[in-house]
């Protein structure tokens, strides 16, 4: 699907609900309906041929609407629910061909799930809540070792990597920090709010290191403010520790917002599979486009996904003989003229460009030359919409050194924000 590295491969994944599934597996693979398997045989289709690459270090959102098969699917990756017919692959092995001890191991050490309702320890502080996860794993076996990954070697650098019991409650302490719960370690969850005790829940699944999160409906029952407090919580995290996490929502404006690739499923049959700029503004099916046609579109769209490809040539070595060349085999009706590095210093329209022809010489400064208001790649739209209202010529979109990748001009913003009706 991409060239990204693949974590987590689900190929052609089914899972059937009944007495006897691989009797009418043939039957769904046929194409027989939901309904139709149901009355006729008493068997529901819960998956149906779904595939899905999900790559290292992303957050992959699963979404859909009660009765999708969301959660049904995400519980197969650790085979908490084992499919009908179909493979998923970890790190390229098959873990429906693991032992009962390999398979252990996986969900000890390789994943960790997160739930909608918490799953706390009543009796137990917020201290020794994130400690459990590591005392399951046998943690203070491990001798003062960090583990492999990015939390150990935080541990590490922190010199929090102690022995034994000592060793797991540093472990956890740098965790409650690391979600913002510090001067609460000694509360219990019923001392809690819904949002803390959901950092909790979180703090226990990053303590344990675990290369992979599964997260189902994790932030489904906090209110919205602290539902948008807890999602930027887990982006900040995984800007630091790059872990692979899928999450499972039904809510799209939470998907679009932590998603870099989100999955939307239809009674278990996969619709549509993208980032979030393509899900918004190439809807594969009806369905789809019913369910973002009133979505924000400018707090989504990146404005590097909307920009154009625009020419350029390089203060101090092009005149505007040569912008008037550039633009007229661009077909373009502004050309950007930039320093050594790439970086916009103003920009030359075609009748600029036209007038000043037969001027000699390079152009030597930008005093001449048209003023460019620039944004980030990564802006969504509706930040750099004011620009665009403002300026005379297409608004400079830079990369993250602040090198020209191209430009927006306002149709096209215009444009973008626009919803589908057809």
């Amino acid at each position: 699907m991409t060239d990204r590295e693949t974590k987590i491969g689900i190929e052609s994944v089914y899972k059937i609900f009944g007495p006897d599934p691989a009797s009418v597996l043939d039957r769904v693979k046929g194409g027989a309906g939901k309904q139709e398997l149901l009355e006729e045989t008493g068997h529901t289709i819960g998956i149906r041929d779904v595939s899905l690459d999900i790559g290292e270090g992303e957050i992959f959102v699963v979404m859909g609407l009660s009765g999708s098969g969301k959660s049904t699917l995400i519980r197969h990756i650790n085979r908490l629910i084992e499919p009908t017919d179909g493979r998923i692959l970890v790190d390229g092995e098959d873990v429906l061909q693991l032992g009962p001890e390999a398979l252990r191991h996986l969900r000890r050490f390789k994943m960790s799930m997160v739930f909608q309702r918490f799953a706390l320890l009543p009796h137990k502080t917020v201290l020794e809540n994130v400690m459990s996860g590591l005392k399951i794993r046998d943690e203070g076996k491990r001798a003062g070792r960090p583990g492999g990954g990015a939390v150990g070697r935080l541990a590490g650098q922190l010199g929090l990597a102690r022995g034994g019991d000592s060793g797991i409650r540093d472990r956890a302490q740098a965790q409650v920090e690391m979600v913002g719960l510090q001067g609460f370690e000694n509360q219990y969850p019923s001392q809690l709010s819904g949002g803390m005790q959901q950092r909790v829940g979180l703090a226990r699944a990053l303590a344990t290191d675990a290369e992979v999160l599964l997260m189902d409906e994790a932030f489904s029952a906090l209110d919205p403010l602290i539902r948008n407090d807890m999602q930027d919580q887990l982006m900040q995290i995984q800007n630091s520790l790059n872990r692979t996490i899928v999450f499972i929502t039904h809510d799209l404006d939470e998907a679009l917002r932590i998603g870099d690739h989100i999955a939307i499923l239809r009674d278990g049959e996969l619709r549509q599979v993208g980032p979030p700029e393509e899900i918004l503004m190439a809807p594969a099916d009806d369905y789809v486009s019913r369910f973002v046609k009133d979505v924000n579109r400018g707090r989504v769209i990146t404005v590097g996904s909307i920009a154009d490809a625009y020419p350029a040539v390089e203060l101090g070595k092009a005149s505007f003989a040569d912008a008037l060349a550039r633009l007229e085999a661009s077909e373009r009706n502004t050309v950007y003229v930039c320093d050594g590095a790439g970086r916009p210093v103003g920009a030359i329209t075609a009748d600029m460009a036209r007038d000043g022809k037969d001027l000699t010489g390079p152009i030597a400064d930008d005093a001449r030359l048209a003023p460019v208001l620039t944004v980030d790649g990564a802006a969504v739209i509706e930040d750099m919409l004011p620009l665009a209202m403002k300026s005379e010529v297409p608004v400079a979109v830079l990369d993250g050194q602040g090198a020209l990748v191209g430009g927006v001009p306002r149709r096209t913003v215009l444009s973008a924000l626009v919803r589908r009706t057809e």
